[in-house]
């Protein structure tokens, strides 16, 4: 059927709406980046009067942005890279192989997705302090008890998300391997890795974001040494003064990683989100 010229119009009137609905945000952000703090904090004005990029200088010695950007990179990078290597060998597990216990992992795992994570927080922080006190492994407060924390919320869904695309590839591959003489190993990461790139990809990006952006269990689980970026930006807001200014161009700052890395995998994302691996 094809599209009359009200529906063009309606739809075009909508994508309009929609693109200035997520543009204006950035606009204010960047514009406010621009202005001095009073020009800020003053009646708000669509355009700097007198832009000026110190902000984006004053922004890194306010508070260390630099130890929180590599925190936040160190965290979500190797929560991200461990999420992903555990889950598609639990996936291949769950997808190819019919054993004991099956249907009750399938199920446990999708299952934790249905509480709210702040269940969690408690028992995880009595588990770090004890362990800590008990044997001396520091978790609490450290990057790798963060790391181990963020593992908790990505990995059932990554593996849940990566068992429902490796059914969706079929087992003909699987028995074509075979024949050649491949192991199960060779098959997964000769035949069947290959085939779920977008698929992995997606998991990949969920598990990295899962990680930037959480804020709950940064604030508790971390300290000065060990703050990622999600609280870090908190310390522009003093006893006496928020700088705006300065919250505005390292939330831009901050965002480019994200921003760069999603567009430069927006097609596998895509891709693994939606056509699975049909070929």
């Amino acid at each position: 059927m094809r599209e009359t010229a009200g529906e063009r119009w309606a739809r075009r009137v909508v994508l309009t709406l929609l693109t200035l609905f997520t543009i204006t945000p950035l606009y204010v952000m960047l514009s406010s980046s621009l202005k001095p703090l009073r020009d800020v904090q003053g009646p708000f004005t669509w355009v700097p009067s007198r832009p000026s990029f110190q902000a984006f200088v004053d922004m890194w010695s306010t508070v260390p942005l630099g130890r929180y950007l590599v925190n936040s990179l160190l965290v979500s990078s190797v929560a991200a890279l461990i999420s992903v290597a555990i889950a598609i060998f639990a996936a291949f597990a769950v997808s190819r192989y019919r054993f004991r216990g099956r249907q009750v992992f399938s199920v446990t795992v999708l299952s934790t997705q249905m509480f709210p994570g702040i269940l969690f927080l408690l028992p995880l922080f009595l588990i770090y302090v004890n362990l800590g006190n008990a044997t001396g492994i520091e978790l609490y407060a450290s990057r790798t008890g963060l790391i181990i924390t963020y593992l908790t919320f990505s990995l059932p869904f990554s593996i849940w998300m990566l068992v429902g695309y490796f059914d969706s590839i079929p087992r003909g591959l699987d028995e074509a391997a075979q024949v050649d003489g491949a192991g199960p190993m060779r098959t997964l990461f000769q035949v069947i890795l290959p085939t779920a790139i977008p698929g992995v990809v997606a998991v990949t990006v969920y598990a990295f974001m899962t990680a930037w952006g959480e804020v709950l269990f940064a604030s508790v689980m971390t300290d000065e040494n060990s703050r990622t970026l999600a609280v870090g930006l908190q310390g522009y807001a003093t006893q006496y003064n928020v700088y705006w200014n300065q919250v505005m161009a390292a939330s831009l700052v901050v965002s480019l990683p994200v921003v760069a890395g999603f567009l430069m995998l927006q097609r596998y994302f895509v891709a693994g989100l939606t056509a699975g691996a049909v070929k």
